[in-house]
C-alpha cells in the first residue's frame, strides 16, 4: 500500500516517511496481522487497504513510536497498541539524495496494554512463556513415561 494521494496538483508531496533512522515507503499487512487486528482490536471484516490506510496516518502524525528504545521490532500506537514489524529494503528505489527506501513489514498486533497487562513488559512475558511451554513440555513427556 502506497501513499499516492496529493493535496494540489503540481506540488511536490515526500513519498516516504522517517521512522527512526528508516524511511518508510511501503506498507505490507500479512495475513496473520490482518487476523490479530481483527481479533485483538475487535475490527470484524477489516480488509488490508484499511488497515494500510490506517497505518500510513499514524506514521505521518507520529503515533508510532518505539517499545524499547534499541530494539527496532516491536513499536506503540498511540502508546497503547503493540505491533511487530519488520523492514526490508526496496530494490531500485531511493530517496533524492540516494539514501535506500524501506518497505515496512507488520508481522502482528500484540493487543493493547491498557487491556493486557502483560503486554507492559514484553521480555518478562515472553520469558514467562517460553517457561509455561517447555513445563507443558516435560508435564506432558512424564504422563507419556
Amino acid at each position: 500500500m502506497r501513499d499516492k494521494g496529493t493535496e494540489r496538483w503540481s506540488t511536490y508531496e515526500p513519498f516516504y516517511i522517517t521512522l527512526n533512522d528508516k524511511k518508510i515507503a511501503d506498507i505490507v499487512i500479512t495475513h496473520h496481522a490482518r487476523q490479530r487486528y481483527e481479533e485483538r482490536l475487535k475490527a470484524e471484516g477489516a480488509q488490508q487497504e484499511e488497515i494500510g490506510a490506517w497505518m500510513w496516518e499514524c506514521l505521518k502524525q507520529n503515533r508510532i513510536t518505539p517499545y524499547y528504545k534499541n530494539e527496532q521490532d516491536v513499536y506503540l500506537i498511540d502508546e497503547d497498541l503493540v505491533m511487530v514489524a519488520e523492514f526490508s529494503e526496496l530494490e531500485h528505489e531511493r530517496d533524492l539524495i540516494g539514501n535506500p527506501l524501506h518497505r515496512m513489514i507488520i508481522v502482528t498486533f500484540l493487543g493493547r496494554m491498557s487491556e493486557t497487562i502483560e503486554l507492559r513488559d514484553l521480555k518478562s512475558y515472553y520469558s514467562w512463556l517460553r517457561h509455561s511451554r517447555r513445563m507443558t513440555l516435560v508435564k506432558n513427556s512424564r504422563k507419556r513415561k
